[in-house]
């Protein structure tokens, strides 16, 4: 960087002239607000201080220093060096993206994690704004607002420091939160029921209803192995063997249905790598191969897919659907693959490049929620396209919650579309550093929406019910905010082109849609269920990276689906898929038998004990 050097710090130099900190904050500034002249302004800039524009950086060229410097460095410094040129690659392609604000790329660096409205509101207010009865809110509490300079919570400079707001909870759980611990009864070494007291030597010993329990956690591998020795006999004279007969639990397949479900459960439901397990089973003296897990898990899908195509045509039938979709890789269609398959024919519409995962959250009348996953070439409208084929064609168009995107939504179905309104409120977050006041405001009034949303929830109203009161409590407060963001556009308050005037068109071109909860049923406000499916998806892709075939994403679907709508049922998805793979003919046999609710009755009926006494 050119400049003067004052002492040991490096002063900036514009057009050959000395800045200071002011001025050149002033030029980043006219360098943000500038439209047509933007550009030009940049390169100007850039030049005098002797940068290197992003429009100069070859990615090519990149990959070739890396290879270069690879032999030079140790392993730990190209480790360092090739995650800094990485990060500069996607910095400058989010970058070049319209529409990018700081805000975003720090939430892209895991630096602003948080949209609530405590987290928020209160960083945007300088420390003179007031929480006045018209303000934003979220200001300090009163107890510190008041100290003095000299009182104890106050900081060496006389400013008072915010009180540490301590959430519920302590770390620790309670015996009742281990259902499934082994219990052993332990009776009093000495004591019986009906014994003299030795304290006061009058009264009798009786039982009381509740022991003393002591408990402890005690680890083990996540798959272990029996083994059973059988003993065998062999004749010293004609050479026959004899061997034991190996008990019933000793016999049938390799991998118990336990390991596949634990198994299954590592790889979809916590997203563990096939290679992680193995490493991890290899220290701990059982070794599981990777490509035996894969193959496992592979083969056991039979076993489960009655129950998952159940569970569709269920979702069919759903009135409300949350649906959403993210980034996929498959590497069956990239690269030498893709072009045999495209060269055999066998690639369906060669010219799409894009694969997704797509997550679609069905909520019953019942109360109960199915979670649908889907992973190929396929986005979310044609996905949840497919699923409405199930759907019988004389009921009610569904109301469908998702984003804005076009592509959402489902061709040669009819649907209620409704969009997520936290999308509408996060480019708002977005914009709160620029626009304090007017940010918090929105925030807030959809605020009072959310929290009205959440009593009615909390206390489990009907859809009926919850809609008369959002229209009572919820249809004023967005009438009011509708006027604002209209009158800050029209009152020029806030630039159209400006980020906050593009986050309030956004919320006004999108308003009969985001208001769906105001005049149906059931409607929900955001898309929260399909996102938190999502994470499930994001996670396995985040650990694995990829799946390597079409093949090999439909097992990932069809186990996702089964544990995420067996945890959504507050059921362990452990014990549901264990079940289903040891009673796999009754489940294909009647499928709706053997959904995550109503398991429980058909699994007591197939035990040994109940079949037996049946008999």
């Amino acid at each position: 960087m050119e400049g003067q050097v004052t002492g040991q710090r490096n002063v900036p130099a514009f057009c050959g002239r000395p800045v200071s900190e002011k001025e050149w904050k002033v030029l980043l500034e006219i360098v943000d607000s500038c439209g047509l002249s933007r550009h030009e302004l940049a390169s100007t800039i850039c030049e005098g201080l002797n940068w290197v524009r992003v429009e100069e950086i070859d990615p090519a060229g990149l990959e070739g220093l890396l290879a270069r410097v690879k032999p030079v460095l140790s392993a730990g410094d190209y480790a360092l060096v090739e995650k800094l040129v990485k990060t500069l690659l996607v910095l400058t392609g989010l970058v070049r993206v319209q529409g990018t604000t700081v805000s975003r790329l720090r939430r892209f660096l895991g630096l602003k994690k948080s949209e609530k409205a405590a987290d928020v509101i209160a960083p945007a207010k300088g420390p003179e704004e007031p929480d006045g009865p018209d303000g934003a809110g979220g200001g300090k509490p009163e107890s510190t607002r008041d100290q003095s300079p000299d009182s104890p919570g106050a900081s060496a400079t006389g400013s008072a420091e915010p009180r540490k707001i301590e959430r519920k909870g302590h770390g620790r759980l309670s015996i009742s939160a281990f259902p499934n611990a082994v219990r052993f009864e332990v009776s009093h070494e000495e004591l019986c029921v009906g014994d003299r007291c030795r304290g006061c030597g009058k009264g009798t010993l009786f039982q009381m209803e509740k022991s003393a329990e002591f408990l402890r956690i005690v680890g083990q591998a996540p798959l272990h192995a029996l083994c059973w020795e059988c003993q065998r006999l062999r004749c010293s004279g004609c050479g026959m063997v004899f061997t034991a007969k190996a008990p019933a639990q000793a016999q049938g397949q390799k991998y118990d249905e336990t390991a596949i479900a634990m198994m299954a459960l590592l790889h979809y439901g916590s997203g563990m790598p096939h290679e992680r397990l193995e490493k991890l089973q290899r220290d701990l003296r059982t070794p599981v191969p990777a490509a035996t897990q894969s193959e496992v898990l592979k083969e056991s899908t039979g076993k489960v897919k009655p129950v998952f195509e159940e569970l569709r045509r269920q979702a069919a039938k759903s009135p409300i659907f949350f649906v959403d979709d993210t980034g996929a890789q498959i590497l069956e269609f990239t690269g030498k693959r893709r072009a045999k398959l495209e060269a055999n024919g066998g690639l369906e519409n060669p010219r799409r490049t894009g694969m997704h995962t797509t997550a679609i959250v069905a909520e019953m009348e019942e109360g109960h929620m199915i979670a649908l996953v889907r992973s190929g070439r396929k986005h979310a409208g044609e996905n949840f396209s497919d699923l409405l084929d199930y759907r019988d064609k004389t009921l009610l168009p569904p109301i469908q919650m998702c984003d804005a995107l076009a592509c959402n939504a489902p061709k040669g179905h009819s649907v209620v579309e409704s969009n997520c309104l936290v999308h509408g409120r996060r480019g708002v977050v977005d914009e709160i550093e620029n626009y304090p006041k007017e940010c918090s405001h929105v925030i807030e009034m959809l605020g009072q929406v959310f929290a009205t949303d959440a009593q009615c929830r909390k206390k489990k109203l009907s859809w009926q019910e919850r809609l008369e009161v959002h229209q009572r409590e919820s249809g004023p407060v967005m009438e009011a905010l509708k006027d604002f963001l209209e009158n800050e556009l029209n009152e020029k308050q806030v630039e159209p082109n400006s980020g906050l005037g593009k986050a309030f068109n956004y919320m006004l071109k999108r308003w009969d849609k985001f208001t769906v909860f105001l005049r149906v049923p059931g409607a929900p406000l955001d898309n929260n269920p399909a996102e938190r499916l999502l994470k499930m998806a994001i996670r396995y892709r985040n650990n694995s990276l990829f799946f390597l075939t079409q093949a090999g994403a439909a097992v990932a679907d069809i186990y996702m689906t089964l544990i995420y709508t067996t945890q959504m049922q507050g059921e362990n998805p452990f014990e549901y898929v264990t079940a289903l793979l040891r009673n796999s003919r009754l489940a294909a046999e009647s499928p709706a038998d053997w959904l995550p609710w109503t398991f429980r009755e058909p699994l007591a009926r197939s035990t040994p004990e109940a079949l037996q006494k049946a008999a």
